[in-house]
């Protein structure tokens, strides 16, 4: 099984710029949604929309809550999330990886 999210969760993300220095991906969900186990290399994430989630990794999961319009550097990582929002709008991010 790929652990390329685009691969593996391919209604949540899609490639919206990739060359060979950067590959640029927009995520969407809806409340309630869940990811399967996928991995990401170091990056950066900008959120276009608020973002409250589980992330779970192994044995161990985070709560992650973001407003929109939050940019940050994330280091490479393997895990699985599901949507805890309580409103029904969909969720954007987008996340620049090299």
């Amino acid at each position: 099984m790929s652990l390329d999210p685009v691969e593996s969760n391919p209604n949540h993300y899609s490639v919206i710029f990739e060359n060979d220095r950067v590959r640029v991906l927009e995520y969407t969900d809806a409340p309630g949604d869940k990811t399967t186990p996928h991995e990401h290399p170091d990056s950066v994430m900008y959120t276009l929309s608020a973002f409250r989630r589980r992330l779970h990794s192994g044995d161990a999961h985070r709560d992650v809550d973001m407003p929109a319009g939050l940019t940050g550097w994330l280091p490479g990582q393997q895990h699985w999330g599901r949507e805890h929002r309580q409103h029904s709008d969909p969720r954007h991010l987008r996340r620049a990886q090299g």
